[in-house]
């Protein structure tokens, strides 16, 4: 089964290490990321899809973070 995540957070190192950690456990990019301006907050945000092939069904109850 093929599972999908999208990593968010705003653009510091935090995002960075978070997508960089999805990579460590396996996961791959999945086409590129995405930027937006958060105009409430004053900063910018970033966004990633990662993607994983792993055994079994899919479950809604899966703890995709920690796959």
């Amino acid at each position: 089964m093929r599972l999908y995540r999208f990593l968010s957070d705003d653009d510091t190192s935090a995002f960075c290490h978070k997508v960089s950690l999805a990579l460590s456990k396996g996961w791959t990019l999945h086409e590129g990321p995405t930027y937006a301006f958060d105009a409430a907050r004053g900063v910018m945000r970033c966004g990633q899809a990662v993607v994983k092939e792993v055994p079994g069904n899919y479950d809604p109850d899966l703890k995709l973070g920690e796959m």
